[in-house]
Order: structure tokens, then sequence, then C-alpha cells
């Protein structure tokens, strides 16, 4: 397919400030683009090495302009980036098929466009909808429901009753549908509360590599529709998420919390249990949240608080060496002070030689 500017900038709705004509054959960041590629600067810090590139265009935004290269502007260079670059980078065409070594069970459904690969494992009453994706070494538990265009990369296990919506994306090695971490003492004992519920991934989520995600104790752990999850994040039993939060690399979530939408939260961090964040909060990078954040708050540290009291209090953690060197010093001064007046006083009470 030939690729041309006026066609990239039909695709980001943006405007052509030189030749659109020129053909583009590739997409790379300033520092390594050949002749040929296009490529994006988000302000003028980064304009400067687009513009003295080899790159053919860039995608810019903002009050940028130049004599020398082609431009595509936009109203935001990074949005921009992301709508073009499914042209340059294609994704792989898998054959609709099930690989001779997988297994389907008698009573699943897997649609006639579907892809199935090496060692997959499809259970008992499941449905894998059309051109959904299994790349190899998946398990899909009994009665689950697969949606449409849904890519399970290699070693994802999806355990019985999960239920996936339309174009979610799983990465390698992440379990959903396990154990919720449920005991109750009985006798000196940890008695195991079975966890009897489910998993249930809305429309347009995806989730990164090595994630866990359990399922409910009774009802359901709920991820909503259009949530990003990173790597090596753990959301424990009946923890509601909502639409369109972005969820960072090693976070915790505890049973049963419930988040708002487009709510963030930020790497290592771990949120208690049975707590609620409101709308659009944001929880900052290795954070403890202890109790309930409301809507649009940002909170930070360990016990997180609002951001300004949290940064109020480093600054001050920060000023205590230098506040304890003055606070000995004066404590010299005072002891110094002390003992002059202790001897004035002495001195003022010894009798006089003419008395």
């Amino acid at each position: 397919m030939r690729i041309t500017v006026a066609h990239i900038a039909q695709q980001v709705q943006g405007l052509v400030e030189g030749d659109p004509s020129i053909e583009l054959t590739g997409f790379a960041p300033a520092d390594s683009a050949q002749e040929g590629d296009l490529t994006f600067a988000e302000g003028p810090r980064h304009f400067g090495a687009a513009e003295n590139s080899r790159a053919a265009a860039i995608i810019v935004s903002g009050d940028l302009h130049s004599s020398r290269k082609t431009l595509i502007r936009v109203a935001h260079a990074r949005v921009g980036m992301a709508r073009v670059l499914p042209l340059f980078f294609p994704p792989d065409t898998l054959q609709p098929g099930v690989h001779p070594s997988a297994s389907i069970a008698p009573d699943a459904r897997v649609d006639t466009t579907a892809h199935v690969g090496p060692g997959c494992v499809v259970a008992s009453g499941a449905h894998l909808g059309a051109r959904s994706k299994l790349l190899g070494g998946n398990h899909v538990g009994r009665d689950c429901r697969v949606g449409d265009d849904v890519c399970l990369f290699q070693n994802v296990v999806l355990y019985d009753h999960t239920q996936i919506g339309d174009r979610v994306v799983i990465h390698a090695g992440t379990v959903i549908g396990s154990d919720g971490y449920g005991y109750v003492l009985d006798t000196g004992h940890h008695r195991k509360i079975l966890q009897v519920g489910n998993v249930i991934i809305e429309a347009d989520v995806e989730i990164g590599a090595n994630s866990a995600i359990d399922r409910g104790a009774l009802g359901a752990t709920r991820i909503g529709q259009g949530t990003k999850i990173d790597n090596l994040v753990h959301i424990a039993h009946n923890v509601i998420i909502g639409k369109h939060c972005l969820i960072m690399g090693q976070a915790g979530f505890a049973g049963s919390t419930q988040l708002g939408d487009y709510c963030v939260v930020a790497s290592q961090s771990g949120i208690a249990g049975h707590l609620k964040l409101g709308n659009q909060s944001v929880v900052g990078a290795k954070s403890g949240v202890m109790r309930d954040v409301p809507e649009k708050e940002t909170v930070l540290g360990i016990p997180a608080l609002p951001d300004r009291q949290t940064k109020r209090q480093w600054i001050g953690a920060q000023q205590l060496p230098e506040m304890l060197k003055r606070m000995r010093d004066l404590e010299k001064q005072v002891a110094q002070l002390a003992g002059q007046v202790a001897a004035n006083l002495e001195a003022g009470s010894k009798p006089s030689k003419g008395g």
C-alpha cells in the first residue's frame, strides 16, 4: 500500500504544510529516522531534533513551523502518532483454524474465523468469538465466554466461567479467575472460603503480562470498559474497576475495593480492601491507600494523603537535619546564657566588703 503525507493527514485529521505527495516508507523517532520516514515532535524541545533528522515529514502540534520539512499539523502530536503507527506496523495476520495439537471439547463453540494455536485447551461449554486468537498454550476454562476480536497471548489462562468482552487483549502469562484469597480462622486452623464467583472483563480492556485477577468470592470481579492494566498487577476478589482506568505496573488491590471511571493508579501502589476511589482520582507511585479517595483527588505517600499535604511533609523531612543542627546550636547558646545568668545571680548575692 502506498502511503503519502496526504493519506496520513487524512487519517489523523491534520493539515499539511509542505508537499502532500511525499511518499512515506516508515515511522521512526527523530534520532534514528531515515529518508522516507515519518516522525513526530510534541514540542519545541523535540522539534529541533526532528527538523534536523533525515525524516521526510513530521507530525507536530502547537506553533511550530519549518522551511525545510513537510509538517502534518494536528491537535496532539502523540495522539496522531498513535493513530498512524498501525499503518506502518500492521499486526500479524493469523489464519482461521485450529492447530492439530489443540484440544477442543466437543460441546465448545469456536467461531470458524477464530485462530486456536498450538497446545491450547478450550474446555466444555466455552465459546470463542469471531476473529479471536489464542496464540499458544492457552487454557480457556469451562463455560468461559470470549468475545469477538480478542487476543490471548501465549500461556494466558482463563479459569472457569470467565467472561471476556470484545477487542480485549491479554498478554503472556496472565491468569484470570484464580481463587480469591479467602480464609477464616476455625478452631486454630485457617479454613478456606470457597471462591465461587467469576471475573467479567468488559470490551476494549488491555491487560499486561504476568498479572493476576482473582474471581469473586460469590459475585464477580469486574474490569470496566477501556481500562488498561500494566504488567505484574494483582487484583483481588470482588474488586470493581470502572471504565477507562489506567493501572500501572506492580500495583495491588485488596478485596472488594471499588474504583470509579478514569482513575489512575501509578506503579507499586497498594490499595487496601473495601475502599472506594472516586471518578478521576489519582494515586501517585509507591503509595499506600488506607482510606476512601474522593472524586478528582490526587493522593500520595504511605499512608496516602492529599498530594500537597504529603509534599509538605517530604519537604519538612528534608529540612530536619538542618533543623536539628540549629536546635543543638540553640541549646548550647541557651546553656551558655543560663550559666552566665547563674554566675551573675551568685555574684549579686555575695555581701559587699563595705557591709
